[in-house]
């Protein structure tokens, strides 16, 4: 894993990275009929390359759910092979049920880290509680590919409570909650099969957010609330900020308040093959995904 710094001066004699583009996220849409997203990526206009060794963000900004007395919201069983999701909360709860043995719920500042690798089953409900009496719900949801020789290891679960944590205050104003990775001495509790850094971050108006990061991993700054400078660019709530790999420094200025999620990580250079809920690396891996699944092989749903 990478090693930051909070020495200012260190980081100022870096190189910082330039912005490669700013990208507008899709319109919204339903996911189930619990969450109402916006994805960031895939899109025509970001390549696998530039976001690996991430594969899709689905944000749901603040929504209102009125209180349902009956039934659930959410998204039924279903399969997935060869990558992880994990989903961020803030508002909201979420229950997970896996067919691996693995269930629980995120409420606001936890982290849900599901390995799906070889094959599982999960349910993502609005936990039960929160849906009888309604609420807002406010939700990320990222899918983070696996190397062809760990596509294979068991599922997993990672459930990441919002004290485990850690909160590194800024000096000129803000928050950066430390989920994978690290950042001035701080380390993430996730559990992580190829070098990532996932941080979340609150910028007051005026502050900056600055740490090193080797210059051959990907960066990407997801603004969620507020606005931002990073470099000549801007980027407002609902875009996302790529960096180019021509520096070993990343700078981000809040001119609002502002709500940022950045990922970063070191690119996984192997051939993706996507279809629904499998990523592989060739179409027979695919077309073996599916056969496994009709065969049982990803094992017994629950009842």
């Amino acid at each position: 894993m990478t090693t930051l710094t909070s020495n200012s001066e260190a980081l100022q004699n870096q190189a910082a990275r330039s912005v490669e583009g700013v990208h507008r996220s899709t319109d919204f849409h339903w996911v189930g009929d619990g969450f109402h997203v916006a994805t960031y990526f895939p899109s025509s206009k970001l390549s696998s390359e530039r976001v690996s060794p991430f594969l899709l963000m689905d944000y749901g900004p603040p929504h209102d759910f009125a209180p349902l007395e009956r039934g659930k919201r959410g998204v039924g069983w279903h399969p997935h092979r060869g990558f992880e999701t994990v989903t961020l909360a803030w508002e909201g709860a979420v229950a997970h049920r896996d067919n691996a043995g693995h269930q629980g719920v995120i409420g606001p500042g936890d982290v849900q880290w599901m390995t799906a690798a070889s094959g599982i089953f999960h349910e993502e409900y609005h936990e039960e509680r929160f849906t009888r009496r309604g609420g807002r719900m406010h939700m990320m949801q990222l899918w983070v590919n696996l190397p062809k020789k760990d596509k294979a290891a068991p599922p997993a679960y990672q459930p990441i409570p919002s004290s485990r944590i850690p909160a590194v205050p800024l000096a000129d104003g803000g928050t950066v909650r430390v989920i994978a990775g690290e950042y001035a001495g701080e380390h993430g509790p996730a559990r992580t099969f190829t070098p990532i850094t996932l941080l979340d971050v609150e910028l007051n108006r005026g502050s900056r957010l600055r740490l090193a990061l080797p210059a051959s991993y990907n960066v990407l700054a997801v603004v969620a609330e507020g606005g931002v400078r990073a470099g000549r660019h801007t980027a407002e709530a609902g875009e996302l900020v790529l960096f180019n790999n021509d520096g070993a420094e990343v700078e981000i200025l809040a001119r609002d308040a502002s709500h940022v999620i950045l990922l970063a990580g070191e690119p996984i250079d192997e051939p993706i093959v996507q279809y629904g809920p499998f990523v592989m690396n060739t179409v027979q891996e695919i077309e073996q995904a599916m056969l496994d699944v009709g065969r049982g092989k990803f094992g017994r749903v629950p009842e």
